[in-house]
């Protein structure tokens, strides 16, 4: 595939598919490179991958989940390419590996939301922050179970992604008030728990996630309320960071931002240690940090 199609395919999953993830799409994406892959050797196999990861990298959608996916996705076929008589073998094998990866995938955020909606009880006030699918999930499918509570949601500069999912929550009976950014720590002595998404959890336990999450973290160890993330554990990434900036520039500024002056931009994610988490809900079960 050319590196044009690659980022049409790609992006057009984005825009297209507003459930799936940054992260599912590149899975999705390598797959679709794999199939087209006209490549004599595993080396060109390969260098193909690197050429498609590299073209996602830089796009306008979140890196970290890019990476981790792609990653993660990369070592569980990587046997396919041992003792193989030929490289059609290899890729086949490689295609029906990937397949079974991504329907795991798929699966995880059915059960995350089991897990983590068994927290949410009668009466609970959450506060959330950003626009993640999997707690938008969790909250919906608690709803369904005819459960009453109430959830704060931050407004979540810059895109203000906080209304989007404030509306969606209405639209499903959920009752939920929109907060500035600023009043998280007005609101948080009236909330039983913290409630986010992640866009990576780095090897420590923290997570990368949307600007402001640290600041929640802060406020809410402080003030003694649980802090619970949800995440699929393919976005586990091996980056070990130890303080905002440890970040790479491209975990938290889009490839546009970097093209410009980054002293005049404002980064759009920041890390939350693992001394400010209660519980990570993923796929693999109820970790502690």
């Amino acid at each position: 595939m050319k590196r044009k199609d690659i980022e049409d395919y790609f992006c057009n999953i984005l825009k297209t598919e507003e459930d799936v993830s940054a992260g599912v799409a590149a899975i999705r994406t390598l797959l679709e490179i794999i199939k087209n892959d006209s490549s004599s050797t595993v080396q060109e196999l390969d260098e193909n991958f690197k050429i498609g990861i590299d073209v996602m990298r830089n796009t306008n959608y979140p890196v970290t989940a890019i990476n981790s996916g792609c990653e993660l996705f990369l070592r569980f076929i990587t046997f396919a390419k041992l003792d193989r008589n030929s490289i059609e073998e290899c890729k086949k094998i490689m295609s029906d590996r990937g397949l079974l990866f991504l329907k795991k995938l798929n699966e995880a955020r059915a059960k995350i939301v089991k897990l983590a909606g068994q927290f949410i009880v009668d009466g609970s006030r959450i506060l959330t922050h950003s626009r993640s699918r999997v707690v938008l999930q969790t909250l919906r499918e608690a709803a369904k179970q005819k459960k009453r509570f109430h959830v704060y949601v931050t407004i979540s500069a810059p895109d203000r992604s906080g209304e989007r999912i404030a509306n969606e929550l209405q639209k499903a009976g959920i009752a939920c008030t929109l907060i500035l950014d600023s009043a998280v720590g007005y609101v948080m002595e009236k909330v039983d728990f913290i409630m986010v998404g992640a866009e990576g959890v780095v090897e420590s336990g923290g997570i990368i996630n949307k600007i402001g999450t640290y600041t929640i973290g802060l406020c809410a160890k402080e003030m003694k309320k649980p802090f619970y993330v949800l995440t699929e554990s393919f976005k586990f990434t091996r980056l070990y960071p130890l303080s905002q900036g440890d970040l790479p520039d491209e975990y938290k500024y889009t490839k546009h931002m970097r093209e410009r002056d980054l002293k005049t931009q404002h980064p759009l994610v920041d890390y939350t240690p693992p001394t400010y988490i209660t519980l990570l809900f993923t796929d693999l079960g109820i970790l502690t940090p």
